[in-house]
């Protein structure tokens, strides 16, 4: 009898520790899934948001153009139609004929200025004509002046953009465009260091100055920056971004594509 007793008792222990490792097993399976949720609902949060930084970089790049259309060409554009008008009157005298064709001249000398400039922001004729390389050189040399000094280091001139689409150029001239107008904007930088290379198939992008920085754990600080919309640029290209930057102590950005 002992023996028989022992033989059940040993069996239902065995029967209970099973049922124990399957309850074990199934509550850290649904944690495991719960968590992976959780991690996909925060990917899916994170994609909402660049898709809405991306639309709103569009709309205000729109609300941008409109806003030059409206202001620099559009006014002057009436400014001539009044004044070609104006040499319809019969009653004019040469002074005055001539001081209206010079003022239409000149109007639309400001007119084809103001279009080239709207048509330089939307793409840079040297980076379709001579490429990124010397779209980025240009883009340095125009923000550098004064007591302000950018220093631009790529080893491999256009080579190393040979790999990325051409379409995919703009976006890396225009993170670069904003980086710069916040260091000198917002940072108050006086030195800024770009630099190109490549590590193991990677291109890396090296940003830093040394304006007065900045704690990284503000995030509307980092939204006043635009930083989601550069964001949105470094998605674009399937790359990676990483900001470090500390009060007084300027700011390093390494960008991965």
């Amino acid at each position: 009898m002992e023996i028989i007793s022992a033989v059940i008792y040993t069996f239902i222990a065995f029967v209970l520790m099973i049922i124990a490792v399957l309850f074990f097993v199934y509550y850290s399976r649904k944690k495991i899934i719960q968590k992976e949720l959780e991690k996909k609902d925060l990917e899916i949060d994170y994609q909402k948001k660049l898709l809405q930084a991306t639309i709103l970089t569009q709309e205000k790049e729109r609300e941008r153009i409109a806003q030059d259309l409206h202001d620099d060409i559009s006014s002057k554009l009436n400014i001539i139609s009044l004044n070609s008008h104006l040499l319809a009157s019969a009653d004019l005298s040469p002074v005055e004929v001539k001081e209206i064709t010079d003022n239409i001249v000149t109007t639309t000398a400001v007119v084809l200025e103001s279009s080239r400039t709207i048509a330089h922001n939307l793409l840079p004729p040297i980076l379709d004509k001579f490429g990124l390389h010397a779209a980025i050189e240009e883009l340095c040399q125009q923000c550098s002046g004064g007591d302000i000094r950018i220093d631009y280091k790529n080893g491999y001139k256009q080579r190393i953009f040979e790999t990325i689409p051409n379409e995919q150029h703009l976006h890396i001239f225009r993170i670069l465009q904003e980086l710069i107008n916040n260091s000198l904007r917002h940072g108050k930088a006086t030195r800024i260091t770009i630099n190109f290379d490549i590590d193991k198939n990677e291109t890396h992008c090296h940003y830093s100055d040394n304006g007065k920085g900045f704690d990284t754990k503000e995030i509307k600080k980092l939204a006043g920056l635009g930083m989601k919309n550069i964001e949105s640029r470094v998605a674009m290209l399937h790359g990676t971004l990483k900001v470090e930057s500390e009060i007084n102590k300027g700011i390093q950005v390494t960008i991965k594509f």
